[in-house]
């Protein structure tokens, strides 16, 4: 089962680093990413987005390639090849294994000057190394769907002493 976290960091980089540490971890086989966004706001207030292409748009573009190159191969091959991957991430964008777009942009509203925030779709984790990682920063839970003893662990790791929204 997958599950959605999104923590908030008073640093507009901050995110990007807990982002690239799990990815580092993934290739260690210590956690599984499938999705992940960045949302950051620089000193100026300019609003930056960084979103990775989530598992969900990647099979669905695979697919709808596959039957585009299969339904068109006999006129026009390389047209149902195009038509058929630009059908398919929407097919897999609609089927929202993603982060919803909507709660990231009240996430995005809502923060401040020089603070970021993450959005991660976590397949699988080994907690003790993810929270020995979140341990090196500082941040916010805003969300999640992890159990409560889960949630708890994960705040204390980030020194989190807010009430969970």
């Amino acid at each position: 089962m997958s599950h959605l976290i999104v923590i908030a960091f008073d640093d507009a980089g901050e995110a990007e680093k807990v982002r690239a540490s799990l990815r580092a971890q993934q290739k260690e086989g210590l956690v599984s990413v499938e999705d992940a966004a960045i949302v950051s706001r620089d000193a100026e207030g300019k609003l930056n987005v960084k979103n990775e292409v989530s598992r969900a748009t990647m099979v669905g573009t695979g697919i709808g390639a596959l039957l585009g190159l299969l339904l068109g191969g006999l006129f026009l091959p390389l047209t149902g090849l195009a038509l058929g991957a630009l059908g398919g991430a929407g097919v897999g964008a609609l089927t929202k294994m993603g982060v919803d777009g909507k709660f990231v942009k009240e996430v995005k509203d809502s923060l401040q000057p020089n603070t970021s925030a993450l959005f991660i779709i976590v397949r699988s984790a080994d907690p003790t190394a993810v929270l020995a990682l979140l341990r090196n920063y500082t941040g916010r839970v805003l969300q999640t769907t992890l159990d409560s003893e889960a949630e708890e662990n994960l705040r204390r790791a980030l020194n989190d002493e807010g009430d969970a929204t």
